[in-house]
């Protein structure tokens, strides 16, 4: 069976290199629910959309921080190409309550923590 195209025509990017997440930190942040997202907008003029994701160790053992990261990997994949401005980079940074949140509550959190950023 295959996979729904995306809504929107940007193109998505895994974002893994250190120096690229380092890069984003100096952007604007926002803190919604379960999810802290920080953007950086690229100046090259690419309409590419790069994503990263993390959760640290507070989260709890690799178990839970692979989970958390797989439920921000599928947010992001839902919403990114509908929301997401071109040529950005975004970092999804998994908090508490991500491994456990109801699924509508946390991709509610990765939605307005777009738009709030968009803004």
């Amino acid at each position: 069976m295959e996979e729904p195209a995306p809504l929107s025509s940007l193109r998505l990017e895994r974002l893994r290199t250190r120096p690229g997440f380092l890069a984003v930190a100096k952007g604007r942040a926002c803190a919604r629910g379960a999810v802290l997202m920080q953007v950086r907008d690229r100046a090259d003029g690419d309409d590419l959309v790069r994503v990263g994701f993390t959760a640290t160790r507070r989260i709890g053992g690799a178990v839970v921080r692979n989970r958390a990261k797989r439920r921000l990997r599928e947010a992001a994949r839902l919403l990114v190409p509908v929301l997401g401005r071109p040529g950005c980079d975004y970092v999804l940074i998994a908090r508490g309550g991500t491994p456990t949140r109801p699924w509508p509550r946390l991709l509610d959190d990765v939605k307005t923590a777009l738009i709030s950023l968009a803004a």
